[in-house]
């Protein structure tokens, strides 16, 4: 299973943007997929998740304004990331494990997902 992501820039504060998560070599919809972000001198921290059936989990900072998706017959997961702040300037990671406890439950914790995307880069400032 290999995880690509995609979609980062830079953007002004209020911007938006949409990261993608794109899964090859397996089938996507019975994979629990997360979004992680750190930023410089920062420890990874969990953005949002989506279970197998679509039950969803966001950390309190980016909720109301990120929204995370699936697009089965696509093998992606979305991140609509809206309004913007220079806090969350970081390099997002998607993450994803078929663990069948992921099916009903959207995990937070990093140590639950077994694979990894390569990273993208979101700069927002003016």
């Amino acid at each position: 299973v290999q995880l690509q992501a995609s979609g980062g820039g830079l953007v002004q504060p209020g911007g938006s943007l949409r990261l993608s998560c794109a899964a090859s070599g397996t089938d996507f919809s019975t994979y629990g997929v997360a979004w992680f972000r750190q930023a410089p001198g920062k420890e990874r921290e969990f953005v949002a998740a989506i279970s197998w059936i679509n039950r969803i989990y966001y950390a309190d900072s980016v909720k109301g304004r990120f929204t995370i998706s699936r697009d089965n017959a696509k093998n992606t997961v979305y991140l609509q990331m809206n309004n913007l702040k220079p806090e969350d300037t970081a390099v997002y990671y998607c993450a994803a494990d078929s663990d069948p406890a992921l099916a009903l439950v959207a995990i937070t914790t990093a140590s639950r997902y077994y694979y990894w995307g390569q990273g993208t880069q979101v700069t927002v400032s003016s």
